[in-house]
């Protein structure tokens, strides 16, 4: 799978994992909607989560790379089948331990574990100190998330963890 960024360029460049990527042509990065290649774009705002059938959908999986302050709906209006990821826990530096803020190749990496493509996803995370920390941390949910059949069936399984998370924090 092509992995491609829709790029606004509005956060620090030496932290931009969308610009590491591409340095390693791993990544093509846009700066506009109309240079965005249609594709799976990676959507908080979509109505539907990714899930394994998806797979033939395309052959691109699209990213939006901005500063959270900025990653409006508006922003995500490109070409393609709009997917949102499920619950994941973010590993990088910047948002360790969140729920829901993974950066940009924490959510390539998401999204190509629940497509399939493994080995690719750890290729790509591969280029940060950090990024095997993303994978150990969401093991179990990636890999359940991959056997899902349907969102319906991902959207099941995350909610699982998220009422785990609520019992969690009422023990306390």
């Amino acid at each position: 799978m092509k992995l491609h960024v829709r790029y606004e360029g509005d956060d620090d460049p030496k932290k931009c994992t969308a610009r590491k990527l591409a340095r390693f042509d791993l990544t093509d990065l846009h700066r506009s909607t109309g240079a965005t290649p249609y594709g799976i774009v990676l959507n908080p705002h979509a109505e539907q989560a990714l899930s394994p059938a998806d797979r033939e959908e395309s052959g691109n999986l699209v990213a939006l790379d901005c500063s959270w302050e900025s990653a409006g709906k508006a922003l995500f209006e490109m070409p393609g089948v709009h997917r949102a990821l499920p619950f994941l826990v973010a590993a990088n530096p910047v948002n360790y331990g969140r729920p829901f803020q993974l950066n940009t190749v924490e959510a390539f990496a998401a999204g190509l574990c629940i497509l399939g493509e493994r080995e690719h996803a750890e290729k790509i995370l591969s280029k940060f100190n950090w990024g095997q920390t993303f994978l150990e941390l969401n093991d179990e949910p990636l890999r359940r998330y991959a056997e899902c059949e349907n969102s319906s069936e991902v959207v099941a399984v995350q909610q699982e963890y998220l009422d785990a998370g609520e019992s969690d924090g009422s023990d306390e």
